[in-house]
């Protein structure tokens, strides 16, 4: 297995204290709704500016990709708001390393079915890239995506593990 970064970096988070996580939880409650209103509020701005800026981007596309960028900004920060939420899951199975190895077989099996499939004529091809997000993982570290995913035929791409594990999927680098 080719490691990017230091090995310590790739094996499992600490527990976190279980008050902690409740204290999380009893704030996601109350501030997740928050934060998908904003998002809805934030996209729903943006579609409104978009209808009317939709005959200046007819003539110009780059004001049209600045847009989508704008757009695509504005949204992850809102994302970002909730980046400290903790689900229910999260809270129950903290330190659990038994879900958190189902969860990761789950998502690499997941991405294996839809990079393994076949191509469909007048369809989208078939993702060959992927990342599976720390949140999967943090029970058993990187290392053990890596392991599950290059056995299932995924390679490791460069990848900050602190976030997620990046893959791609062998087999489109083949011609397969």
């Amino acid at each position: 297995m080719d490691v990017y970064e230091d090995h310590w970096t790739w094996t499992a988070r600490p527990v976190r204290p279980q008050w902690q996580l409740a204290l999380r939880f009893a704030g996601s409650v109350v501030w997740f709704p928050v934060v998908c209103a904003l998002g809805l509020g934030v996209a729903a701005a943006f579609l409104v500016v978009g209808m009317f800026a939709e005959v200046i981007t007819a003539f110009s596309s780059k004001l049209e990709n600045r847009y989508l960028n704008a757009m695509g900004g504005a949204l992850d920060r809102v994302g970002r708001l909730a980046s400290w939420c903790v689900s229910w899951p999260e809270l129950r199975h903290e330190g659990d390393s038994e879900y958190y190895k189902a969860r990761v077989d789950k998502a690499v099996g997941k991405w294996t079915a839809l990079a393994s499939a076949p191509v469909e004529p007048h369809k989208p091809k078939p993702p060959v890239e992927c990342a599976i997000p720390l949140r999967a993982y943090r029970g058993v570290g990187g290392w053990y995506v890596a392991e599950v995913a290059l056995a299932q035929g995924w390679e490791l791409r460069p990848t900050d593990v602190g976030k997620e594990v990046r893959l791609w999927w062998s087999a489109a680098s083949s011609g397969a």
